[in-house]
């Protein structure tokens, strides 16, 4: 059972035998003494995990971060549990992106099934985000900025609606690789 703190910084939880435990609380932020803090943080860790550098990278996106449960090891980027067997009698999974690159003052809308392949052939100074879809995806795209298109080109010039778009879609995204990463590992997730 919990009590109501009193103001004079003791723990508010019951100790043994259900006597108010009392002790110093000692600067937590909460009204718990150090003891009880630390048995809700290892309840904490063990209920939602700890987030850590994986040990090797993923084996089904190639992320290196996860979360660390006492069960073992979980993927941050796809879930994907840490030693289960990945079938190697399945092609890798597919995700076709839109990509958006600038270079200069130019941005260019493309698509791929690989894009760092893609990307490391292409000169450009960013990458800006991506986006899940197709060639239709591409060519929807490619018709709404068709007004900053450059000639005949995917090179669109970098007006204030096409630059919205890509803030949009990188919104909350600090790296595109690593949502890309999490898409390969949902796709491998749905497949088994």
């Amino acid at each position: 059972m919990i009590h109501e703190l009193q103001g004079d910084g003791r723990c508010g939880l019951d100790g043994e035998g259900g006597v108010p435990c009392a002790r110093p609380v000692d600067g937590t932020p909460v009204p718990l003494c150090p003891g009880h803090l630390a048995t809700v943080i290892e309840w904490a860790e063990a209920e939602f995990g700890i987030t850590d550098v994986l040990p090797a990278a993923c084996p089904a996106c190639g992320s290196r971060i996860g979360v660390r449960y006492p069960s073992g090891w979980v993927c941050a980027a796809c879930e994907w549990r840490l030693g289960d067997a990945l079938d190697d009698g399945l092609p890798a999974p597919r995700v076709d992106v839109v990509y958006y690159i600038r270079f200069r003052d130019r941005i260019k809308i493309g698509t791929t099934a690989n894009p760092r392949q893609r990307l490391a052939r292409l000169w450009h100074d960013d990458l800006l985000a991506f986006e899940q879809g197709d060639r239709l995806t591409e060519r929807r795209r490619h018709q709404e900025f068709a007004a900053w298109r450059l000639d005949r080109s995917e090179w669109f010039s970098a007006s204030p609606a096409l630059e919205a778009h890509v803030a949009r879609l990188a919104a909350g995204v600090e790296d595109p690789w690593a949502r890309y990463a999490r898409w390969l590992g949902e796709a491998a997730a749905r497949r088994g």
